[in-house]
């Protein structure tokens, strides 16, 4: 655990939030990116606050009021760099709002959301111990990729950080394994003074807050550096892919102590649980569970799979089936929700609620023993201790311009299929009548039911087709017969012609007719009318399928 420490000396953070991160491909600012449904930059402001350093100055650009917006309740200052022109531009911007009193002022970037406390303490002490005028945080890396090495003299002291865009013609500079994580101690004093120092880069035409090093060395100051064994946690987020993977880190780190702190997790890896997130012992949370904001869960409670609780209150022995998403809700001891039901912001379940399959519930409070099972939707509404509500009930809440109330008394009981049009109040006792429609307030202890009279009639009698033999001859009768299944009737006069033209093609019976009618040769006879601009009659139709059948034998 990270204690609280009080420093002596006055120390100003300055967090670089500037930048836009291009290589992230989003129109949101990086440092606005979430892990686990905070700001990336969240996480480092937590950090800051919990090792005592309260005066953090946030440097922030691209979208200034977005991120000013979101920062705001984390009690930080800001200061606004414009254009953004590298590191070091931005820290001679942040210096105009550093306080005179100011002894140490701390450099960390706001896309390294995972730095510990302890990380920074250290930085911060060897700084202090030693009386340096720079202090830089350094890992060691196989590959130092797109990092600025950190270059030692013979003796081994720090003397540069250089830049890889910078080093392209020097391979000695890019073979360095050591590189800077953008983490510093800075003496305020000299920072003030050296700041006017810096120089622009002729080759990207940028500022570098790691020219300091150069300077400090050249003006005959200490400079140290702290090779910090936690290269996985120090390194900054500058892809979708490094946010994924800072994502499954902090995943694993606070999976790993809700374990530690008696919790069941099934299936850790696909189980995310947010930073603020409480849950008690004993506590068993199944696969696919999302749980964020402020949520606090009881003891002896199961949830899930597949369950989504954001921002709620779980007491304890609470069961949360399959597929249910709950926000910004309450439930009391012993309430069974699900599955797949859907508790909107302000529903408070008392003891012993239960809400199942396809239940939403929105704006409302369900008191102590209710039960609504099955397919139901409650809107701001009140419902008294006991009630049993049938499946397919719901409130009539919204009139299209105002929302209404419901309430209903307890012991109620509310039949199948009922629509309870607020605002409406169904007393203490009362029943509803299955499918009724209440608009009217029901008395308690007394029945409202409001359907239409039944009526039964005698159904009437529908012809059913007549079947064709299908190895009877090829009549007139039967070729009629045959067409009228094919919806295409013809004149009875027509009907000894018709069965002719079949008969003279070697088509003799029903059932070799039924063979060469397929709706492939009849959409082809259609076609070749519509072709031509006509709409074919039921005879045509008739007659140049007499015709196709002759074709066809032709060229057999």
């Amino acid at each position: 655990m990270i204690r609280m420490t009080h420093h002596v000396m006055p120390t100003t953070a300055v967090l670089l939030a500037a930048g836009q991160g291009t290589r992230m491909k989003s129109s949101q600012p990086k440092v606005l990116h979430e892990i686990l449904g905070r700001p990336m930059i969240a996480y480092l402001i937590h950090t800051l606050k919990t090792i005592g350093i309260g005066d953090i100055l946030a440097v922030i650009g691209y979208q200034a009021e977005k991120v000013a917006q979101a920062l705001a309740p984390l009690g930080v200052r800001f200061v606004i760099q414009e254009p953004q022109q590298g590191t070091g531009h931005a820290v001679q911007v942040a210096m105009a709002a550093v306080p005179p009193e100011t002894d140490t002022v701390l450099v960390l970037c706001g896309d390294v959301p995972l730095i510990a406390g302890e990380s920074i303490q250290a930085l911060m002490s060897l700084h202090r111990r030693t009386g340096a005028a720079v202090t830089v945080q350094t890992v060691e890396l196989a590959d130092g990729a797109h990092y600025g090495r950190v270059v030692r003299d013979a003796a081994g002291q720090v003397v540069d950080v250089v830049q890889c865009k910078d080093a392209g013609n020097r391979p000695d500079i890019l073979a360095i394994r050591e590189i800077n994580t953008g983490a510093y101690c800075f003496e305020a004093a000299f920072l003030r003074q050296a700041l006017a120092e810096l120089e622009v880069s002729p080759v990207t035409g940028e500022i570098y807050l790691t020219d300091m090093i150069k300077l400090a060395h050249r003006s005959g100051r200490r400079v140290e550096a702290l090779l910090d064994p936690d290269r996985e946690n120090l390194l900054g987020i500058n892809s979708r892919q490094e946010l994924a993977q800072a994502t499954q880190t902090l995943k694993r780190r606070l999976n790993e102590a809700h374990m530690a702190a008696g919790v069941t997790l099934v299936d850790p890896e696909t189980t995310y649980i947010g930073p603020e997130v409480v849950i008690g012992r004993d506590t068993v949370i199944l696969p696919n569970c999302y749980l964020e904001g402020r949520t606090t869960i009881g003891e002896h409670c199961r949830i899930g799979p597949n369950v989504q609780i954001t921002d709620s209150t779980l007491a304890d022995g609470v069961l949360v089936k399959m597929g249910s998403v709950i926000t910004e809700s309450r439930l009391a001891a012993g309430v069974q929700v699900g599955p797949y039901s859907h508790l909107r912001p302000l529903s408070d379940l008392r003891a012993g609620v239960r809400v199942g399959n396809f239940v939403e519930v929105k704006k409302s409070v369900l008191h102590p023993g209710v039960k609504a099972n099955h397919l139901t939707y409650l809107g701001d509404a009140e419902v008294g201790a006991g009630t049993n509500v049938g499946a397919g009930t719901i409130t009539c809440n919204y009139d299209g311009v105002h929302k209404h109330r419901t309430i209903i008394g307890e012991e109620a009981f509310i039949g199948s299929n009922t629509a309870l049009v607020a605002p409406v109040t169904i007393g203490a006792g009362a029943y509803v009548g299955a499918g009724s429609t209440i608009t009217k307030d029901v008395p308690p202890g007394m029945l409202g039911i409001s359907r239409a009279r039944q009526v039964v009639l005698k159904r009437r009698a529908v012809a059913k087709k007549e079947a064709v033999p299908e190895d009877e001859p090829l009549t007139a009768l039967q070729l009629g017969r045959a067409l009228k299944h094919l919806n295409l009737e013809c004149d009875p006069e027509v009907m000894e012609e018709l069965a002719e033209r079949f008969t003279s093609q070697g088509v003799a019976t029903v059932l070799v007719f039924q063979a060469m009618a397929t709706p492939e040769n009849l959409t082809l006879i259609r076609q070749m009318f519509i072709l031509a601009g006509e709409e074919p009659s039921n005879y045509e139709m008739v007659v140049n399928l007499a015709n196709l059948i002759a074709s066809l034998k032709r060229q057999d």
